[in-house]
C-alpha cells in the first residue's frame, strides 16, 4: 500500500503516520512544499525509533508525483484514492488494491479543489457528523489505510500477539 501526503503542515501527523506506515509495510510519499523540515525533532519523537524502517520518497510536487509514479485518473494500474472531506463516496465502499496510493491533504486546506474534480471518481471521505469539519489527519489516514489493508487480508502483517510473561494457552 501507498499513502500519500499532500503538502502536510504540522510534523507531528506526518511523525504519526510515517509510524503507522512503517508498522503496516506501506510507503509513505510527501508531496511539498512541507510545513516542517523532515528533520525536525517531533517529526522523529513521534515516529519513534520506527522512523529509520520507513520506506519514504520526496517529491517537490504533485506534478512530479504523477509522473514518477505514472498514476492517472483513468487507468488501468494502480489507483489514486483521495481523501476529502468533501467527496461523494464512502471510503470503505471502495475494492483497493495492494498497490493502491491513499492521498491525504494539508492539514489546514486539505486536496485543492481541482485535483479533487480531476480525479472526482477517486476520491472518499470518512462519515462524521455534520458539524464537524475534519479528522485529524494522522487518524483519518489510519481509519482509511487500515480498511485498505483488511480487504487486502493484512498481507504481510502479524496477526495474532503474542504475551510477554504468560501463555494464551493457558
Amino acid at each position: 500500500m501507498n499513502v500519500v501526503l499532500l503538502e502536510p503542515e504540522i510534523p507531528q501527523n506526518t511523525g504519526n503516520i510515517g509510524r503507522t506506515c512503517a508498522a503496516t509495510g506501506t510507503q509513505l510519499h510527501l508531496i511539498g512544499p512541507l510545513g516542517f523540515s523532515i528533520n525536525e525533532k517531533s517529526i522523529r519523537r513521534a515516529g519513534l525509533d520506527y522512523w529509520p524502517d520507513l520506506n519514504l520518497r520526496y517529491y517537490d510536487s504533485f506534478e512530479e508525483f504523477i509522473g514518477v509514479n505514472l498514476l492517472s485518473p483513468g487507468g488501468d494500474g494502480p489507483k489514486l484514492y483521495m481523501a476529502s472531506t468533501k467527496a461523494r463516496r464512502v471510503y470503505s465502499d471502495i475494492c483497493y488494491k495492494y498497490e493502491d496510493y491513499i492521498m491525504f491533504g494539508k492539514e489546514s486546506a486539505g486536496i485543492p479543489e481541482e485535483i479533487l474534480l480531476e480525479y472526482s471518481n477517486l476520491c472518499v471521505r470518512i462519515p462524521m457528523g455534520e458539524k464537524y469539519r475534519s479528522l485529524n489527519l494522522s487518524s483519518s489516514a489510519a481509519v482509511v489505510l487500515y480498511e485498505a489493508l483488511r480487504q487486502n487480508g493484512f498481507f504481510g502483517l502479524q496477526l495474532q500477539g503474542k504475551l510477554h510473561r504468560r501463555s494464551w494457552d493457558g
